[in-house]
């Protein structure tokens, strides 16, 4: 008889044990899924817009600029005409954008044979350089980094969602243009769209 109590406790105890794991795990689930979707649209919605309603800038060529990066030097994007280029819009307090810029690396370096290059600027410049710096570098980030003049965010349509990118072939068309964290597969996907396309005659940054 106490070897059957004994027995009924064991397994009672290890029942327990597994609905809570299970439900600890749910939980965490959950709990991941609800800040991933509090996070993707960080900017308020303006009169209603949605990222849908977003204006598309595929199929145009890619406006130009001419920014400073960190260490003070002027770059434009005409620099990289001729090479597939992701124009990638960010901020400091932004956590999603935390969370794709070690992609981007990662992908910068994979892709560099076919020149690829990512462009990173700052939508809140005025955060000052030290901790642009800080956040970029503790994301491994060796891509240049820009500092918007304020201007340069109206010229791509606005930006009501962050991180906001915008893919430019070797033409200076932008072939696709994503709002908010999208997957890794996703990321890289794209990647490889921009630099298969406008393959043909460079021109146009």
């Amino acid at each position: 008889m106490r070897r059957v109590l004994v027995l009924g406790v064991m397994v009672a105890g290890i029942a327990l044990m597994l609905w809570a794991g299970w439900h600890n795990l749910r939980e965490r689930k959950l709990a991941m899924q609800k800040a991933r979707d509090s996070q993707v649209m960080l900017i308020p919605d303006k009169g209603g817009e949605s990222a849908g309603d977003m204006p598309q800038m595929l199929g145009k060529v890619a406006p130009a600029f001419s920014l400073t990066d960190l260490e003070g030097k002027k770059v434009s994007l005409a620099d990289y005409k001729g090479r597939p280029v992701l124009v990638n819009f960010w901020a400091t307090w932004c956590g999603p954008c935390k969370v794709e810029m070690p992609w981007f690396e990662e992908f910068r370096k994979q892709y560099a044979a076919q020149g690829f290059e990512i462009l990173g600027l700052t939508d809140d410049a005025d955060a000052g350089k030290d901790l642009i710096a800080k956040v970029a570098g503790k994301a491994g980030v060796t891509y240049p980094i820009l500092l918007t003049d304020g201007k340069v965010q109206t010229t791509y349509g606005g930006l009501e969602v962050l991180p906001m990118s915008f893919y430019v072939d070797r033409n200076g068309v932008i072939v696709e243009q994503t709002a908010g964290l999208g997957s890794k597969d996703q990321i890289e996907a794209n990647i490889k769209k921009v630099i298969a396309s406008g393959s043909t005659q460079a021109g146009g940054m």
